[in-house]
């Protein structure tokens, strides 16, 4: 099975409700669709959204990578020899890691259809059920509370709450949305790098002090702000765990040794793509670290492949939150992971197992 061409689409599929976090709101997922084309009449897809103030990643600039840097060294060579594609993909050029992970998504889809198996088979196997949090934007309190409410019932047992805006108000947020829930959902708390080192670990204390018992805290620094995060890893007992400061293995190894962080969020759009995610996931089990697996805002095509990832890596990954397809009004893919709330299955199609993906709207050279 040899690649013939790569093709592009733009999925677009409207948000239940606004997403609003410290860094950005977006009503909609807008994501670019890549299509591997091969020999035997065989399609992989692929899938990365825009996230600029995180990746640097646009559409302009996925599909211009791909187009002119990735595509041509992938033509003619052979779905079989997946080390070597994955090679030629992050070596392709720097940074642009949406980009590298909606081609490397499409390849591994291929793979896993070349063999005849779901992909997370051929990653090592595992339970193919999962369960999934789902993410309460940041808003006015009672709209966070209404919306913590609504999700526990609809039968999620974990809430990453958006904080990051205000220091006071998000306090008082978590305070309010653990008093309409406790005992039913565990609070899980992102930051998206809205505060200061001093700032988290004020807040943390305060809420430990009142008695709140939280899951983890993610992300409550700047990226770059590896002491900073280190400074509240070792003055709060809430588990901190890392997302924008850590993309490849490299950074991982480094976290490791500073001791910054307790957990690490491994999202494909950050790393590069599903290789470098089962690197740092084999990396932090032998350092004892735990990790959670994420997602952008992405629709069941990509979300899919981090599922098969999960699957394969659940000694490492012990936290979910591929809340993406639940977040959106319906999901646009045929065939593939079933998306059921907090439950997530994956069947035994070949590859990610995806017919049809529908409302794609084709993008021409």
């Amino acid at each position: 099975m040899k690649i013939t061409d790569i093709q592009f689409g733009m999925l677009r599929v409207p948000l239940k409700t606004p997403f609003k976090t410290a860094l950005r709101t977006v009503n909609q997922v807008e994501d670019i669709v890549v299509m591997v084309h091969t020999d035997t009449g065989q399609v992989g897809y692929g899938e990365a959204p825009a996230t600029a103030v995180i990746t640097g990643d646009t559409h302009g600039s996925i599909v211009d990578a791909i187009r002119h840097y990735i595509s041509p060294r992938l033509i003619g060579q052979d779905i079989a020899n997946i080390n070597r594609l994955t090679h030629l993909v992050q070596g392709s050029m720097e940074k642009n890691s949406s980009a590298k992970a909606a081609v490397e998504i499409a390849i591994y889809d291929l793979w896993g259809q070349l063999y005849g198996a779901p992909l997370y088979k051929l990653l090592g196997g595992g339970d193919p059920v999962i369960t999934t949090d789902i993410t309460i934007s940041v808003d006015y309190i009672d709209k966070m509370v209404a919306d913590s409410v609504a999700a526990v019932e609809r039968g999620f047992e974990s809430l990453k709450i958006k904080v990051g805006k205000d220091i006071g108000v998000d306090i008082e947020r978590v305070k309010a949305i653990y008093a309409a829930v406790e005992g039913r959902a565990l609070l899980r708390l992102d930051a998206n790098q809205g505060w200061t080192a001093k700032q988290a670990v004020y807040a943390l204390q305060t809420l430990e002090e009142a008695g709140i018992k939280l899951e983890l805290v993610e992300q409550p620094v700047k990226a770059r702000d590896l002491e900073g995060m280190r400074y509240v890893t070792e003055r709060v007992h809430t588990p901190v765990m890392a997302d924008e400061s850590v993309f490849g293995p490299m950074e991982v190894i480094e976290l490791i040794r500073m001791r910054a962080a307790d957990i690490i969020n491994i999202k494909l759009m950050k790393t590069g793509g599903i290789s470098n995610a089962i690197k740092i996931a084999d990396i932090a089990q032998l350092h004892g670290i735990d990790c959670m697996i994420g997602c952008m805002l992405e629709s069941s095509i990509s979300v899919a492949a981090a599922v098969h990832v999960a699957v394969a890596r659940a000694d490492a990954i012990s936290k979910v939150d591929l809340d993406g397809p639940s977040l959106a009004q319906f999901n646009p893919v045929d065939g593939g992971v079933i998306f059921n709330e907090s439950e997530i299955s994956v069947t035994d199609a070949p590859g990610l197992g995806i017919r049809e993906i529908r409302g794609l709207e084709r993008i021409d050279d």
